[in-house]
């Protein structure tokens, strides 16, 4: 009789949660902040500072720092933390563990731009383009950390634009602070990569557990059933085929996008130009004046309903 041998079920992978990720389950609808436990080690600290998704057309863009006792340099040089994007996912949630494992010496924060954010700062009047969000959520990181009661002595940014200008920049708005700003911060500097991996792991997390605002109202049953838009993201970039065919795939051609899609990207914009339904917008108070001026003759024409209700027939009556 032949031995019938049972498969063993593999084990189910540990899912490590991310505790920069608020609300789990809910829709990100607006930027916040979030803070580790503060390092109670004797100062003065370095403090590293990079991003994750600058240029990705869905979702939010992850402003990191981490930061440390000077003294923890050498420690902290031991510690495995690189170019996030030189890692593979499981050794960047790994590290992010490692970076929350010493809170007497090791401190990291985010600052998450929700991706309505992001679009309403460059569509509106004055714009704010990407590069002054950035730099807004990075002086904001560095002013956190100070108020925390932090002695920071050396800061070291992954490059923005000019390297010089916006050192310059920094060195001003922070005096006594000694910055390095410089292309590949975070693979030249142990403390810019740990920022790195806090940043990528945060919007990685964000971006695999999306929750779609607009299905809000919804049942669970309803919700998966009923969702027009695919799984599928990809890494959210333009280029990356995924992405495209989500983008493609994912146009209402009357309500356009969900709010996970950054509307001040060219790609959108040409999406929504090309297969979205043209739509012409009328003030119902201009509408309302058009009808009167067309219908009034002589002296009641482009004469304001006031003065006609008063019945002002010249300045003189005044």
């Amino acid at each position: 009789m032949e031995k019938v041998v049972e498969e063993e079920t593999p084990e189910p992978e540990e899912i490590i949660p991310v505790p920069s990720i608020v609300n789990p389950g809910s829709p990100l609808l607006e930027s916040y902040t979030y803070h580790s436990p503060l390092p109670t080690a004797p100062g003065p600290y370095i403090l590293g500072v990079d991003e994750a998704g600058r240029g990705p057309v869905l979702g939010p863009m992850v402003y990191g720092v981490a930061y440390c006792p000077v003294a923890y340099k050498d420690d902290l040089n031991q510690l495995g933390f690189a170019d996030s994007k030189t890692l593979t996912p499981e050794v960047r949630s790994s590290l992010l563990k490692t970076l929350s494992s010493d809170p007497d010496n090791l401190g990291w924060s985010v600052r998450v731009l929700c991706p309505q954010a992001i679009s309403a700062g460059m569509l509106r009047r004055p714009p704010m383009n990407l590069n002054q969000q950035s730099q807004a959520a990075t002086v904001h990181l560095i002013q956190e950390v100070l108020k925390s009661g932090i002695q920071l002595t050396e800061v070291y940014v992954d490059a923005l634009g000019n390297t010089t200008t916006y050192e310059a920049y920094l060195s001003k708005l922070f005096p006594g602070i000694d910055f390095t700003v410089t292309q590949k911060a975070d693979s030249k500097f142990k403390i810019v990569g740990a920022a790195s991996v806090a940043a990528k792991v945060t919007r990685d997390a964000w971006i695999e557990g999306w929750i779609f605002e607009e299905n809000n109202g919804f049942s669970d049953t309803e919700a998966k059933t009923g969702n027009c838009w695919g799984e599928e993201l990809g890494s959210g970039y333009p280029s990356d085929p995924k992405t495209k065919a989500w983008v493609k795939g994912s146009l209402d051609p009357t309500f356009g996008f969900p709010s996970l899609v950054r509307f001040s990207w060219t790609t959108i914009k040409v999406e929504l130009e090309k297969d979205g339904h043209p739509v012409e917008w009328i003030d119902e108070g201009q509408k309302g004046l058009i009808k009167a001026f067309a219908t009034e003759t002589g002296r009641d024409q482009r004469r304001c309903a006031v003065v006609k209700d008063l019945g002002i027939r010249s300045v003189g009556m005044l």
